[in-house]
Order: C-alpha cells, then structure tokens, then sequence
C-alpha cells in the first residue's frame, strides 16, 4: 500500500509539472508555429522545440519510469509539442476542477456543520449529507479516473513520438543477446566449477578414505580388527554414496524429467535440513528449460540459506502470473545476502539468460527474499 501510494503521489506530482509546462507549450507552439514561416527562423525554432520536448521526456522518466529513445528528430519534436500542449491544458482543467471541487466541498460541510441545507438559507434536510457524500463521492471517482486517463494519454503520446525506431529495437535486442550469451557462458563455466568443487572436496575424498581403509583391512593380520576396518570402509562407502546422489541431484534432478517441478521441489523440501514449506500454484506445467531455472534457483537459495542465514523457516512459492512464471523464496535468517554474492551472482547470470529477472531484498536482520521472474510464453 505504502508503495502504491508514493506512485500515486508521484504520477500527481509529474502531472501537475506537465500541466504547468503546458501553458509554456502552448504559447510557443501558437507563435513557434508563425515564425516556422520565416526561413531564417526556422532552425533555432525547431532547436527550442527539441528543449521543451527533452523536459517532457525526462518529466516522464522521473516521475513515470517511462524511458524513451533520445534520437528523434527537431521536426518530429515540434509536431509532439501541438498534441502534447491539448493534453496539458486537459490536464491543468482537471485540476482546477479538484481546487474547485474540494473548496465547494469544504462550504458545503461547513453549511451542513451549521444545520444549513448545501447553498444556505433554509434548514438542512436529513438526505442532505448523504446526497452531498454520494456526489461528492461520485465526483472524487470522476477527478481520479480524468487523472489517470490524462497520464495515460501523456505516456503514449510520448512513446508514439519518442519511442524506439525499428534500427532502435534492433540494435537493442542485439545487445540483450549478446549479454545474455556471455552470460549463458559463465554461468555453464560456473557450473562446472561448481561440480568439480564438489567433487574433488566431497566424493574424491570419501573414495580416498575408503581406498585407505580397504588397503589397511587387506594387510591386517587380525580378524577381528580386519572385521572392524570392513565395517568402517562400508560405512564410507555408504557415505560416498549418499555425497554422489548429492552432486548428481545438484547437477540435474532425475525428477524434473520424470515427475516435474512440484515433485522435484518436494524433494528438495525433505532433504533441507530447515523446515521448508512449499506452495506451487501452475496451472499447466512449464517448458522444461524454464522448471530447471526455477528449481536451481529454489535449490541454490536454499543452499545458501542453510549455510549462511541461520534461519530457522524457508518458503518457497511458485506461481504463474500471465506469461511468466514467479518463484520467490524466503527466509527468516539474519539477512546481508547480496547479489553479488558467489552463490546469488551465478543464479542471477543463470536467470538472465533466459530473459528473466532476478532480484534479491536482504536487510541486516532479515528477512531474505530471493524472487526470479521467467517468461513462459
């Protein structure tokens, strides 16, 4: 809610800079518009005209995150003037109407207060207050509704003259792609990694131990104490077992194929040492590249979890919202997480790559929520 609002206030706030700037545009598009006639005047026209189109853009951007190219032309810039001034002018009416209205409305509470009818000079009726609530209600939602339509015009006239050519969308999409390569390549370098650490640090060494246990059980002399050193390497081995399934489940889950994501989170959920509590909303099962990038994020979160966040609860939702899919994970730990991170920086990389988002919120003291977002179109 408390976001809600500052977005709310903040569109108003640009609403009423662009309604003030308006009156500006409008005088210079009016004798703008004359000396375009003029030869010689024509450049430095169109040159202020770029100017009051750039304070429109950035208005934009700051207070409606609208972002759009840079690359017009000064033409094009003073033919959005014309419609951009109409649309300031509605917006300045608007909010003369609201100063009238909530100056109206505070004489017509004021005469009610007193027992006096709205307009004054005979006694209020009992159906006065709720007459005046109703329309007074009504026009509040007309005010709020004429605000919205205005920014909405606003922010499509500018993207209809700011926004991005087709060479524009191209050389962007060009870069995306060539990001999300590097990145598809680090995060497979990343992986393997990774696997080698494990490896070397979990199931190589089990096997050492095992080796040397097996080589001390063969040249003992006594039984019993062959017998004792059997009993040992069999447990190492079972250890070494249970560490390979590890790593094999960290490289890809058997499950996903088999089963799908639910059950693949399921099992995720009952070998994590913390209570887990999982909560899967997917109406239909997702494409098999984007259920492998939301269960080693849940996995990797998880992981991470565990062995730096001392939390004591984790929760894992996934849900489908339109094309995409959201998986977010939190905990009660003692926060800091960043995405820089070791951990977090490979997940981010692994997401990007497949065109999501991902983002990490951890104050000092927590909680830790780590949410992607995947399109699943």
């Amino acid at each position: 809610m408390r976001r809600f609002l500052r977005r709310a206030l903040r569109g108003t706030l640009g609403l009423a800079i662009g309604a003030m700037t308006a009156v500006a545009e409008c005088f210079y598009v009016l004798f703008g518009g004359l000396a375009l006639t003029v030869p010689a005047l024509r450049q430095p026209v169109l040159a202020g005209a770029r100017v009051l189109s750039e304070v429109e853009r950035r208005r934009l951007e700051k207070y409606f995150g609208e972002e759009n190219a840079t690359n017009y032309t000064d033409r094009r810039a003073m033919a959005y003037l014309v419609p951009r001034c109409v649309i300031g002018l509605l917006c300045a009416a608007i909010f003369v109407l609201i100063l009238l209205g909530a100056g109206s409305g505070v004489i017509i509470a004021a005469q009610l207060f007193e027992g006096q009818s709205p307009g004054g000079g005979a006694p209020a009726d009992w159906y006065d207050p709720v007459t005046t609530v109703l329309f007074g209600g009504l026009l509040v939602f007309l005010a709020l509704q004429g605000l919205i339509g205005a920014a909405t015009l606003d922010a499509r006239l500018a993207k209809r003259f700011f926004g991005p050519s087709r060479s524009e969308q191209l050389r962007r999409r060009l870069s995306e792609l060539t990001t999300s390569r590097a990145e598809v390549v680090e995060a497979v370098n990343g992986e393997r990694r990774r696997i080698e650490r494990d490896l070397h640090d979990g199931v190589q060494q089990r096997l050492v131990a095992l080796g040397m246990l097996l080589g001390r059980a063969r040249r003992a002399t006594d039984p019993e104490h062959a017998s004792d050193l059997l009993r040992q390497a069999h447990e190492e081995s079972q250890r070494a077992l249970v560490d390979l399934r590890e790593v094999s489940w960290r490289v890809y889950p058997i499950a996903l194929d088999s089963d799908g994501l639910h059950p693949a989170l399921e099992a995720l959920a009952e070998r994590s040492g913390i209570p887990v509590h999982l909560r899967v909303d997917l109406p239909q099962r997702p494409p098999a590249a984007i259920e492998t990038v939301v269960y080693f994020v849940a996995s990797e979160a998880v992981t991470n979890t565990i062995k730096h966040a001392a939390a004591t609860r984790i929760d894992i939702d996934v849900e489908r919202d339109g094309g995409r899919v959201r998986v977010r994970i939190t905990d009660d730990g003692t926060g800091g997480a960043r995405e820089s991170g070791g951990g977090l920086s490979g997940l981010a990389m692994r997401v990007a790559a497949a065109d999501g988002r991902f983002t990490v919120d951890s104050p000092l003291g927590g909680p830790t929520v780590v949410t992607a977002v995947l399109p699943c179109g």
